[in-house]
């Protein structure tokens, strides 16, 4: 069966293509550069920007696919969460080129499609990794949400755990803001932290008062910006004389990372599951890798990373989620059509 999923929640229009579970396209057209400018998402850009890139990025997937429209036999998109006037675009094209073929439509949650992602074939690989079993327990990374799930298939998902302030990738974000770095802030961080001293700075690892997997970034934020403006300065005030942007860097990236990696092995463990997934933007940093690797095997956990390029937005993570939630008989739902794009999550 071939399914086509539409992404379009925040900066990056993307449309996947998956064959009987397997991806065979997977088109993006970033707008970092375009918002880079501004230090951040303009919402009303992004959406200007989806509205022109919508119908060029769906001819190049069918292009990778080695497929003409009228091939596809079913279509996805991202219903929620995400910046509204972006998600309008991908859902209403996607709504419209279903009514129009009378194939069937999904409406898809963003946060559960990074979680599936997991179980994708790494591209040019025609399976997934052997480690990729349900039930999983999963952490999603991202610049707008952090989350720990355990996750039993389509539709069958429960949040364990999430983030009280700042999610991850936002945290890297504002940080990177503070140490004069370019936006994006994640991947910034990850190259200045390259030579830095993971231990140059005891940066804390907050807990969450009466929680077991809940994080908190906003102590460790403040915390950061004592060590580079002095305590008590403001984020206007200069760098402390001789500091050390690796350093600051390194020890920051570890603090998070530290952080997650312990939660979400933690949760795999008292779940019960064998099986301790990474997904979302984030999960491109290498340490975050490393560690949630290191850590899931010594505990005698099936580790599966998501490739990267399932780990940022694309459209083949709808499109997967889709299709196997059809082969489950879990989709479509009769209300699919009728669901608006919405800001929040309802596993988030």
């Amino acid at each position: 069966m071939l399914v086509l999923g539409v992404e379009s929640s925040c900066d990056e229009t993307a449309v996947g293509i998956v064959s009987d579970g397997r991806v065979v396209a997977n088109a993006v057209r970033s707008q970092v550069e375009e918002h880079a400018a501004y230090g951040g998402i303009v919402p009303d850009l992004a959406a200007r920007m989806h509205v022109e890139a919508i119908a060029p990025v769906v001819e190049e997937a069918c292009r990778q696919a080695g497929v003409t429209p009228d091939r596809i036999e079913a279509v996805a998109a991202t219903y929620a969460p995400g910046l509204v006037n972006c998600l309008v675009v991908g859902l209403s094209w996607a709504k419209a080129f279903a009514v129009a073929r009378r194939i069937p439509f999904v409406a898809v949650d963003h946060l559960e499609a990074h979680v599936h992602a997991c179980l994708l074939a790494p591209p040019g690989a025609t399976r997934a990794p052997d480690a990729a079993q349900l039930p999983l327990v999963a952490l999603l990374a991202s610049g707008g949400h952090t989350a720990i799930y355990r996750y039993d298939g389509p539709g069958a998902i429960r949040r364990l755990g999430r983030t009280v302030d700042d999610a991850a990738g936002e945290a890297f974000d504002k940080v990177a803001v503070l140490l004069g770095l370019s936006y994006p802030g994640g991947p910034a961080v990850e190259r200045a932290a390259q030579g830095g001293d993971r231990a140059a700075f005891a940066f804390p690892r907050a807990r969450v008062k009466g929680t077991d997997y809940d994080f908190s970034f906003s102590g460790l934020k403040t915390a950061v910006l004592y060590a580079t403006r002095g305590k008590n300065q403001s984020r206007d005030a200069p760098l402390v004389p001789g500091l050390s942007i690796p350093d600051v860097s390194a020890s920051f990236q570890e603090a998070v990372c530290d952080v997650l990696a312990e939660r979400v092995v933690r949760a795999a463990l008292d779940e019960g599951v064998s099986t301790l997934a990474l997904g979302g933007g984030v999960a491109c940093n290498g340490r975050l890798r490393e560690l949630v690797r290191e850590r899931g095997e010594a505990q005698a956990l099936d580790v599966v990373l998501s490739h990267p390029a399932y780990c940022t937005d694309n459209g083949a993570m709808i499109a997967a989620w889709a299709a196997d939630a059809i082969a489950a008989g879990r989709a479509p739902r009769a209300t699919d059509l009728a669901l608006g794009a919405l800001p929040r999550s309802e596993v988030a």
